[in-house]
């Protein structure tokens, strides 16, 4: 789509002052998807040469904001990891053309919000964190479960920027599970939802996402009981809290994600008793 109120687009190493009517230009997989009136000039990060995804050598993992998804997918299948195949199940999760893989961003992903964002999904649930930055170059670190606030909001201050995501190295070798559903055979997600079984110390998180206006990570030391995790559930997310849209009713989203919960604690438990 045409955005015919865009008067100028920068490179991001221009150091022109940021202004209102300014927004980054990633992807734009979403910014060309639909009329944004309130924009004037878009700062463009496609030159910023910062490398797409590293294992860094104390073995955590800097996923770039400009990172595709389709180079998030190349470097997960030769990534030596426990946890490897969440990164493919959850771009898989996009459901899109190959166009839109080789175009949307990691970082898009995030900034856009959405409940359903899979990739807040992934790194939410390997304890993300991101890395913003302002324009007076005040750098801060946000907990990626933080990060986003509700649907199609996040912590982000006027200008300030998503450089990247970073994994710790024992996310990665996190056992995972992973449950998803939609209404339609080819639509976005209503519930997905993610369990991490930590081999370290056996505690088990089941992070809710897609029927959520925002990620929810529960940690648990221990593998709860059905009932203590249900419970858990229903105590970590209010009732204004399920999304409601036209991809599911509250109450659908609700017993997905409480059953993808149960079958989750199940299988991983499971994993736990087969490796002692």
């Amino acid at each position: 789509m045409d955005l015919n109120t865009v008067v100028e687009i920068r490179d991001a190493g221009d150091p022109a002052p940021w202004r209102p009517g300014d927004a980054w230009l990633g992807g734009g997989t979403y910014l060309f998807s639909e009329p944004q009136p309130h924009l004037r000039r878009l700062v463009n990060l496609s030159r910023t040469g910062w490398t797409p995804v590293e294992r860094r050598p104390d073995g955590t993992l800097e996923i770039a904001a400009t990172c595709t998804i389709a180079e998030l997918s190349r470097f997960a299948k030769g990534l030596d990891a426990e946890a490897a195949p969440l990164f493919e199940q959850c771009c898989r999760a996009f459901l899109a053309s190959f166009k839109i893989w080789n175009m949307a961003t990691v970082g898009g992903n995030l900034c856009n919000a959405l409940p359903a964002g899979p990739m807040i999904s992934l790194t939410a649930a390997l304890d993300g964190e991101c890395l913003l930055l302002a324009q007076d170059g005040v750098r801060r670190q946000v907990p990626v479960t933080d990060y986003v606030t509700g649907a199609g909001r996040k912590v982000l201050a006027e200008g300030e920027l998503l450089r990247s995501v970073t994994l710790p190295a024992r996310a990665l070798a996190y056992r995972t599970a992973f449950r998803q559903a939609s209404l339609y055979g080819l639509g976005r997600s209503g519930a997905l939802v993610i369990g991490t079984l930590d081999p370290l110390d056996g505690s088990l998180a089941v992070t809710v996402t897609a029927a959520t206006v925002r990620p929810i990570r529960l940690w648990f030391p221990l593998p709860p009981s059905a009932d203590g995790l249900r419970t858990a559930i229903g105590a970590a997310v209010t009732d204004d809290e399920w999304f409601d849209d036209i991809h599911g009713l509250p109450e659908w989203r609700r017993h997905m994600a409480y059953r993808f919960s149960e079958e989750i604690r199940q299988e991983l438990e499971g994993l736990e008793g087969a490796a002692r």
